[in-house]
């Protein structure tokens, strides 16, 4: 196995991993950190309705997928390398508006969203993911077309998301339990800026990864 395969594989199996534990403490409700009040963490299948927690499990599982495939030399294929593009997009739309939205609105600042799980599921488990993307898997067999792949988990949720809220709307208001990320606390109205421009940025990192894999990645 060369080298850069051996250090992929380490990257992976930490992430899978990292994501098993975080999962396990959020469902569990177990803390290790104490002192900042955490924000966006729920216990139970309850943790499912965030995207963080979809996006890494979903991460997890095809770190895992590329860590098997790598020690039993095995054919990554064009499938996998889509996989991981969705995936490693997720988790990285997840940091960008953990680090550049939730966190400077939220009332602990960003400390309150590095807490516990979501230390793992907003920081560790992204920038892992990235810096494999980047440096660890080549992907030359992907197309500009197949960026479009990476915007897939993104607009699935957002429709989720969206249709959650209204389902729940009381006297045309939209209630902030059901609007946990809130993005549409000024109206329904302005799902239609967000939601469109949520999957933009989320398109535009997809690009990013891709043209970062192709200058960086080791041969």
């Amino acid at each position: 196995m060369r080298k850069k395969d051996k250090v992929s594989v380490i990257i992976n199996i930490l992430i899978f991993i990292f994501v098993t534990i975080a999962t396990i403490f959020m469902f569990t409700g177990f803390k290790f950190m104490h002192g900042i009040e955490p924000v966006l963490e729920s216990t139970k299948l309850g943790m499912l309705k965030f995207f963080t927690v979809q996006s890494n499990m979903f991460m997890g599982l095809v770190a895992l997928l590329f860590a098997l495939k790598k020690i039993l030399k095995q054919k990554i294929t064009r499938l996998d390398h889509i996989l991981n593009l969705m995936s490693t997009t997720a988790v990285s739309l997840t940091f960008v508006v953990v680090f550049a939205y939730l966190g400077p609105i939220s009332k602990g600042g960003i400390s309150s969203m590095l807490q516990n799980s979501n230390l793992f599921f907003h920081l560790i488990v992204p920038v892992l993911s990235i810096i494999n993307y980047i440096l660890f898997e080549k992907v030359d067999k992907m197309t500009f077309k197949d960026s479009i792949y990476g915007i897939v988990p993104a607009l699935l949720y957002s429709v989720y998301y969206i249709t959650n809220i209204i389902i729940h709307m009381e006297n045309g208001k939209v209630s902030p339990i059901y609007d946990w990320y809130w993005f549409i606390q000024n109206g329904v109205w302005t799902a239609f800026i967000v939601g469109p421009l949520l999957i933009l940025i989320t398109y535009i990192i997809t690009l990013i990864l891709l043209k970062l894999n192709k200058k960086f990645s080791i041969k």
